[in-house]
């Protein structure tokens, strides 16, 4: 978090949104970490980076970032495991595994993916690639979800800029909290498909 903050610090919402966009690329950069750490600097510096227009600049990166990579599945395919960067983002098990989420969840996956950090990436490239959903309906999606999780983050750090002990527990409470959330939409999916499979039985 140091060294976000002071390259940050020296580049302003740039580099915010630069950080931003390649964690939308799977680069190992935490996003959370980074929203956190864009907030810091405005509640540090406050006479010239304003809280408000951060967490704009970083809806913009990271919806970029997400639409990246869902732009590169819709242009290349499946050709894009031909770039070996990228094949290792998406070996053709983890494509297979995030279909078959896909064909478990349906469009509710993208919006699930947003609190996902490890999947989002591939999930976000994978529905390029099949095609399964319009770039309309991706950023509604993605833009539903990152209105939850994005101002959480930016306002935290803002308002624990000089209290980086409280500001540490913090950003652990709000990661479980959203991995719960997650946890609990996920099962309530689950749950709705399941019913809707066993009344589909009953009527056949």
């Amino acid at each position: 978090m140091d060294v976000l903050i002071s390259f940050f610090t020296d580049y302003g919402y740039w580099a915010v949104l630069f950080v931003l966009i390649i964690c939308g690329f799977g680069v190992p950069i935490p996003e959370d970490i980074t929203l956190v750490s864009g907030g810091i600097i405005a509640g540090l510096y406050p006479e010239s980076v304003n809280v408000h227009l951060m967490l704009t600049v970083s809806m913009i990166g990271v919806l970029a970032g997400d639409s990246t990579m869902y732009w590169l599945g819709r242009i290349y395919g499946i050709k894009i495991l031909r770039f070996r960067p990228l094949r290792k983002l998406l070996s053709s098990k983890r494509l297979k595994n995030v279909r078959e989420k896909f064909d478990q969840y349906g469009n509710r996956v993208l919006f699930i993916a947003r609190f996902l950090p490890g999947l989002r990436a591939p999930i976000y490239m994978v529905s390029g690639i099949t095609n399964r959903v319009s770039y309309t309906r991706f950023v509604l999606l993605d833009f539903c979800a990152a209105i939850i999780s994005v101002p959480i983050w930016v306002y935290l750090g803002y308002h624990g800029a000089n209290n980086r002990d409280w500001l540490a527990q913090q950003i652990k409470n709000g990661q479980h909290s959203i991995y719960a959330l997650v946890a609990v939409v996920v099962l309530y999916v689950g749950y709705k498909i399941y019913k809707a499979k066993n009344m589909k039985k009953k009527r056949d």
